[in-house]
């Protein structure tokens, strides 16, 4: 299918399985700051959201020196863990271009990569107006997907809507009442 946008055009391929535009993935606050001798990647990430609403988001985002357009939407009311997910990667300038015409309240992160067997834990400790927030997702090939928690995953948040980046960038943390999420100022400095 020929998709076309102000600008530029671009062919996006059908995947021959549903499940490969499907991301499962479950989200935990932290214990403890031990994943950071465990990282074997740190990335720089500002994001942005062109729309967002009733689940569905289309971002904008740059890591380090890429950038990618990202489309989100819920498979189905019932489905939490899972959701559609299509990613196309853009220059860094067209990326750049498009965090302009973003809703207001980016976002800005630095990702911390840590490898668990077949799995990766990605670490979010945010920036700005989130900072103190510091999160983790694990990305599972499957809903019933069973995996041992690594010491510094704490409580579970994967169906509390405050802790995703759209969520965040409306309403940011610094703005909760009642923080009892751990705060970056308890973590030990690198």
């Amino acid at each position: 299918m020929l998709v076309q946008l102000k600008g530029f055009s671009y062919i996006c391929r059908h995947k021959t399985s549903s499940m490969e535009n499907t991301e499962i993935e479950r989200k935990y606050l932290l214990l403890n700051d031990t994943y950071r001798g465990l990282a074997t990647e740190k990335h720089h990430i500002i994001q942005g959201f062109i729309s967002r609403g009733g689940g569905r988001v289309v971002r904008v985002r740059l890591i380090d020196n890429k950038g990618f357009l990202t489309i989100k939407a819920p498979i189905s009311d019932q489905q939490r863990l899972a959701h559609f997910e299509w990613e196309k990667e853009i220059t860094p300038q067209d990326a750049q271009a498009l965090l302009v015409y973003c809703l207001p309240s980016k976002i800005e992160k630095i990702r911390y990569i840590v490898p668990m067997g077949e799995l990766k834990v990605e670490i979010d400790e945010f920036l700005g107006l989130n900072q103190g927030l510091v999160m983790a997702e694990v990305e599972l090939p499957q809903e019933e997907y069973q995996f041992q928690k690594p010491d510094f995953l704490g409580e579970e948040v994967t169906k509390d809507k405050r802790y995703y980046n759209s969520y965040l960038s409306e309403h940011p943390y610094k703005e909760w009442e009642h923080c009892t999420h751990i705060k970056m100022e308890k973590l030990n400095p690198m």
